[in-house]
């Protein structure tokens, strides 16, 4: 089960990130891959769970890229990899 309130991912901008209390990014680099597979080969989408000044807050959503520090979504929204709480797929 994933933590944190489901969001729309356009509502995003409306709340700022802060670190998670542990940085997993590294330990996330190989499913984020497969999130990043699935987006752009079968347009499948991914639950990230991430942290913000509010509290955790989830999303449904296609991953368009990813680079060292950041994954972005539609409409070039980023998400710091320091903020990711949980992803599945």
């Amino acid at each position: 089960m994933m933590i944190g309130q489901l969001i729309e991912k356009e509502q995003i901008p409306q709340f700022k990130f802060i670190a998670a209390p542990e940085d997993k990014s590294a330990t996330f680099k190989e499913k984020l891959e497969g999130a990043l597979r699935l987006g752009n080969e079968f347009k499948a989408k991914t639950e990230i769970s991430f942290q913000t000044d509010s509290g955790p807050k989830r999303i449904e959503t296609t991953v368009w890229s990813l680079t060292d520090k950041y994954l972005q979504i539609k409409s070039g929204v980023l998400i710091p990899l320091k903020s990711i709480l949980e992803i599945e797929y």
